[in-house]
């Protein structure tokens, strides 16, 4: 957040402006219970009134205390969309989805949600620090905004290490090839700075949001996990947990979740997520169970009572609106506010207009996918950029901004050069549609049978050390 400037004007966000006047209320209660100087009050009120109207101007709402704005809300100053339209796309933890063939507006969404852009700045920096090649997802945007990774760095610099969490909603048994990206750079993040990490398994959400027993969903968390483990984490470095499990096991964590619980009101998360007077009680007291592993002490079995170690969130970007919470609680129960690293969607099959869905068996490549399978899922259902005829594509080229072989490709293709290659040869017309899905299927089936293959190893023994709360083997 921007320093606190006397008028408000180092307010860029609805949030930080939101924030700023809480703190302004704030300054004028203390003043009139202290009955203080009567200039003082009536400037503390002037300047409270004037950062109400910003506010209204801002958002295009009036400012109502414990109403965070939601991520919905548009900066007036925006603009409207580039292709004319001024259609807002859907990001919230549950739903998104877009009207545009290139997906989500990632720029705007940097705007609307007050985060700030990953620019090449940081990535040296990140190379600079860990003095390793940034990772793909880095070096092409897939990672694409953060709040205080500098923060996290300078610390990192000074010999002050931190830690990472991530985490999954187990609602199948079997995870999509989308499911792998927070964890295949959250792996590289733990091997380049040598750091433990925790991974939550939200398996008591999916109760509450979905039609399935308890027990299913325990069991879909302990698969789930099979599949994490198959990303190749380190044991003695890594901790895996289901709520439903850890919650009752560990009075720390149950801690800090009531503690979070006290500090964010029913206006604040209906503000927040959309929730409404007719969701169940255990939804609306769910994000504070989400928030509790962005504080240390709520693992004491790893890092002691210690309350004060960073903690890095690797995340797709719809995760934020649980972290913008946390981060707005984090200092007024006296813990850091955790870093966050997000990431862009991963697409359907059937364009970027939405996420790939483990509910639709056809917008989605599995991890239990044959090769046979994953071949006939890209040539019959990914969307291509490609023209109608080969004549046309030849003479006019394709379009790999909206194809999704091409989008895929630039996630799981390492080298940089071929990716490129391909591009131009895709949009000069040189390569046809078949030829490029050709390419993504033969990425794609060794990938996945590689994975299948290291999960075969992942046996019920291995499962339950990475599930069982322990010291880890790290230095802070």
């Amino acid at each position: 957040m921007t320093d606190c400037q006397g008028d408000g004007q180092g307010a860029r966000t609805p949030m930080e402006l939101y924030e700023r006047l809480n703190e302004q209320g704030d300054k004028v209660r203390t003043l009139k219970t202290a009955k203080a100087e009567k200039a003082d009050i009536d400037a503390a009120v002037q300047l409270l009134l004037k950062l109400k109207t910003d506010y209204k101007q801002m958002t295009g709402q009036d400012y109502k205390a414990g109403c965070p704005p939601s991520e919905s809300t548009v900066v007036s100053d925006n603009g409207p969309a580039a292709d004319g339209t001024n259609e807002e796309d859907t990001v919230d933890p549950w739903n998104v989805s877009t009207t545009n063939a290139k997906g989500v507006d990632y720029d705007k969404l940097i705007v609307r949600f007050g985060s700030s852009k990953i620019e090449k700045e940081l990535v040296d920096r990140i190379e600079k620090v860990s003095e390793q090649k940034p990772h793909r997802f880095l070096r092409r945007g897939i990672f694409f905004s953060h709040r205080d990774m500098h923060q996290v760095l300078d610390a990192y610099e000074k010999s002050k290490s931190f830690y990472l969490y991530t985490g999954r909603g187990p609602s199948s048994e079997a995870m999509h090839v989308g499911h792998l990206i927070p964890f295949i750079f959250t792996k590289w993040l733990q091997d380049v700075f040598d750091i433990p990490l925790v991974i939550q398994l939200t398996d008591d959400e999916k109760y509450l949001w979905k039609d399935l027993t308890l027990e299913e969903c325990h069991r879909f968390a302990v698969e789930n996990a099979r599949d994490i483990i198959a990303c190749g984490f380190d044991v003695n470095k890594t901790f895996i947990f289901s709520d439903l499990d850890y919650m009752g096991a560990s009075p720390e964590f149950y801690r800090n979740v009531v503690k979070i619980q006290k500090h964010v009101t029913f206006n604040q998360v209906k503000g927040i997520f959309g929730f409404t007077d007719s969701d169940c009680i255990g939804k609306i007291s769910f994000p504070a169970i989400q928030a509790a592993p962005s504080f240390s002490n709520s693992f004491p079995q790893i890092f002691g009572g210690r309350k004060d170690v960073q903690c890095l969130i690797p995340c797709a970007i719809d995760q934020d609106p649980y972290f913008r919470m946390t981060r707005d609680v984090a200092p007024r129960i006296g813990y850091p506010k955790p870093a966050l690293l997000h990431s862009t969607f991963f697409p359907a099959l059937q364009g970027a207009q939405t996420k790939m869905s483990a509910s639709d068996v056809n917008s989605s490549i599995f991890l239990t996918d044959t090769p046979k399978q994953i071949k006939n899922k890209v040539n019959k259902h990914a969307f291509s950029g490609g023209k109608d005829t080969v004549e046309e594509h030849r003479k006019y080229g394709g379009n790999p901004d909206v194809d999704v072989a091409f989008m895929y490709l630039t996630f799981f293709l390492e080298d940089d050069e071929q990716l490129e290659k391909i591009r131009q040869d895709y949009t000069s017309g040189a390569l046809l549609t078949g030829e490029l899905k050709k390419i993504l299927i033969e990425t794609l089936q060794p990938m996945i049978a590689q994975h299948q293959e290291r999960r075969k190893q992942v046996t019920d023994e291995l499962v339950r050390q990475f599930m069982t709360p322990r010291p880890l083997n790290f230095n802070l």
